[in-house]
């Protein structure tokens, strides 16, 4: 018979929603959410609550948003649920020594990458952008490093060729929940074994900038490729036209004969529009220009006149 555990979850974002949802259904007695305090969204910039305390309180479970969890009573404030575990993925605050050594069991980690590789706050998109074919979940025993502590458990999955980081998010975040009490379940059956992190192979995942988006149409077109699917839906790669921005959401890869300038319009007809680039030719899919719906291809070449146009 499995033994409830008395946890306190820590996230914030749509990614930890999952992990929560699936303790829960787990019959585990969550003691207390923590989550980032209520921030300013949307055009009129009212106060919004995170994913995470939406459906903490739509489960009705108490919920903890300190604005920092350094101060000298933070850690006392946790003490006083008797967690055994904290489970925390993708809060957003630093946890210090003292809050890690509170839970009985101390807090546990759920990372979206196969550890060492992309320690960082963005590993999903750092993945797709390096052109990784695998990646996974890993449950970890944190540590006051930066996604150093040791492995408890791993699943891996592959990289879809055509999938984008917000496809890719979301399976993540489904597998985390499910690794999350498969974790659990084999500590309390004896079968977790923690082991170091190798030594060699570590990556880091630098926080995506809004910048890092804009595509050099020099590159070859797989690269371009992927740094279309890794910042879908954010950032979303860009490009300029006409001197407006041209956001490209789909895009994928086609041969080209010969060699023309990167960023030179190939074809726009025939719901298509392919570009040139430094190796090879890249078809859009979908697209959008500021201020404007988003659009297929063949939408965007029946409203625009592209005959001899140039991107970038």
């Amino acid at each position: 018979m499995i033994h409830r555990l008395r946890i306190v979850f820590a996230g914030t974002p749509d990614f930890a929603v999952p992990a929560l949802d699936a303790l829960h259904a787990a019959g585990h007695v969550i003691a207390a959410v923590y989550t980032q305090p209520d921030r300013p969204a949307g055009r009129g910039q009212s106060l919004t609550a995170s994913p995470v305390k939406r459906r903490a309180l739509e489960l009705g479970l108490h919920v903890e948003q300190p604005a920092s969890l350094k101060t000298g009573d933070a850690a006392e404030c946790l003490r006083r649920f008797g967690a055994d575990l904290a489970v925390v993925v993708a809060y957003g605050l630093i946890l210090p020594p003292a809050i890690l050594e509170v839970p009985r069991l101390g807090c546990w980690n759920i990372h979206a990458s196969l550890l060492p590789r992309w320690r960082g706050a963005a590993p999903i998109q750092r993945a797709i952008l390096a052109g990784d074919v695998q990646t996974g979940i890993t449950i970890m025993q944190m540590d006051a490093g930066l996604d150093t502590g040791p492995v408890l458990l791993e699943q891996p999955t592959p990289i879809g060729p055509r999938e984008s980081s917000g496809d890719l998010h979301d399976r993540l975040a489904k597998l985390g929940a499910e690794a999350i009490v498969t974790a659990i379940e084999c500590w309390q059956s004896g079968r977790l074994v923690p082991r170091p992190q190798p030594a060699v192979g570590a990556t880091y995942a630098a926080k995506v900038r809004k910048e890092e988006a804009r595509i050099d149409w020099a590159q070859p077109a797989t690269t371009i490729d992927r740094l279309v699917r890794a910042f879908n839906p954010w950032p979303v790669a860009e490009t300029l036209w006409q001197g407006r921005q041209l956001r490209i959401w789909q895009a994928e890869p086609v041969a080209m004969h010969g060699r023309r300038e990167p960023g030179e319009v190939l074809e726009a007809g025939a719901g298509r529009v392919t570009v040139a680039t430094g190796e090879g030719a890249i078809s859009l899919l979908q697209v959008q220009l500021a201020g404007r719906r988003t659009m297929t291809a063949a939408e965007f070449v029946n409203a625009q006149s592209l005959a001899g146009a140039r991107l970038g």
